[in-house]
């Protein structure tokens, strides 16, 4: 014999529970002001016994709100963007939204668009859009006129509200670590090309050394992965005079790392290195990475309240506010010898 299914329970069903009208359940749902505080008990008791919830449909036709963000992202593999989203999602769910996410294998201008159109069509209060390239930012410019936009990293449209972290900051902290510990200079292992963060971190260096008046090498390009930093390794290896490496990503730092391992250069003793991000396992390299850390948490908060600012004045509207990085030293850096 087949149980028969149990009916959700409904706004009239709360109301029966509790003792009262319809309407004293809409008002403590819409947490009004003027419903007695033993009444707003009863009504929430009743809520939490018959497990009611709220059908967010009908609620946005009367709010004109979803509750619903939207996120677009690329490469979520990465380091940087996975915990900007996961930043954004907490700080989303404490302030009672959902979060609808788009990633992208590829992201260029049409793909950008394509997917802020999504998201638009599905009626999400706001959008936040990590964009952590050039091509990202530039097709912020085709954004829906109106709608509550922030953008993480950068873009040049004048009402899109933009929340980064100070990558030109991190990299000056970096390098100014190693000249303090008594380098000649820094070798720099750079992101890929197009990234803002790339950009940021390579005019950090540079403008350390030159304010030291130190010699600046050519950087070595990477493309964020442990590979790249191990051939980046390898070639550094074989070159004289090379005491100090800066790598742009902590995932590359542990590519030099064992490249520089393997050709029995020790860290910190001959060469010291640097990373950027502070990922978890940063801490447990061998030897444990001295890097920048970055406060994702805090970027993802900012981008909801800058949000939330927008969405309650009913359009966009801009703001940038910028995350200072901090510093960490473990135990892949030294005085040079």
């Amino acid at each position: 014999m087949t149980t028969p299914k149990r009916r959700l329970p409904v706004m009239a069903d709360v109301a029966k529970e509790a003792g009262v009208s319809h309407q004293t359940v809409s008002r403590v749902l819409n947490d009004h002001p003027n419903v007695r505080a033993d009444t707003r008990a009863r009504v929430e008791a009743a809520i939490t016994r018959l497990g009611y919830r709220r059908n967010l449909v009908a609620r946005a036709l009367v709010t004109k709100r979803s509750r619903t963000l939207g996120v677009v992202s690329f490469d979520t593999t990465l380091y940087g963007p996975a915990s900007t989203i996961y930043g954004i999602e907490q700080a989303a769910r404490t302030a009672g939204y959902f979060v609808s996410i788009v990633s992208l294998k590829s992201i260029d201008a049409d793909n950008v668009r394509d997917a802020i159109d999504y998201l638009a069509e599905q009626g999400v209060d706001g959008v936040v859009v990590v964009a952590p390239q050039r091509s990202a930012g530039l097709a912020l410019e085709s954004l829906p006129s109106g709608l509550p936009a922030v953008a993480v990293e950068g873009t040049h449209r004048a009402d899109v509200s933009v929340v980064c972290i100070d990558q030109i900051e991190g990299a000056r902290l970096a390098t100014r670590h190693l000249l303090d510990q008594g380098h000649d200079t820094v070798w720099h292992v750079s992101g890929p090309h197009d990234w803002l963060e790339t950009e940021g971190r390579l005019e950090g260096w540079r403008a350390a050394l030159e304010e030291a008046g130190r010699p600046v090498p050519e950087p070595l390009a990477g493309d964020w992965s442990p590979r790249a930093g191990y051939e980046a390794g390898k070639s550094l290896a074989a070159m004289d005079g090379v005491t100090a490496v800066f790598a742009a990503n902590d995932q590359m730092a542990l590519g030099v790392l064992r490249a520089l391992s393997e050709k029995g250069v020790k860290v910190p003793q001959q060469i010291s290195v640097v990373g950027f991000d502070d990922i978890p396992e940063s801490e447990f390299f061998s030897p444990p990475l001295t890097t920048v850390r970055q406060d994702f948490d805090v970027v993802g908060r900012h981008c909801i309240e800058v949000l939330l600012r927008q969405i309650d004045l009913g359009h966009a509207a801009y703001e940038r506010l910028v995350v200072r990085p901090s510093f960490v030293v473990r135990s892949s850096t030294a005085p040079v010898r």
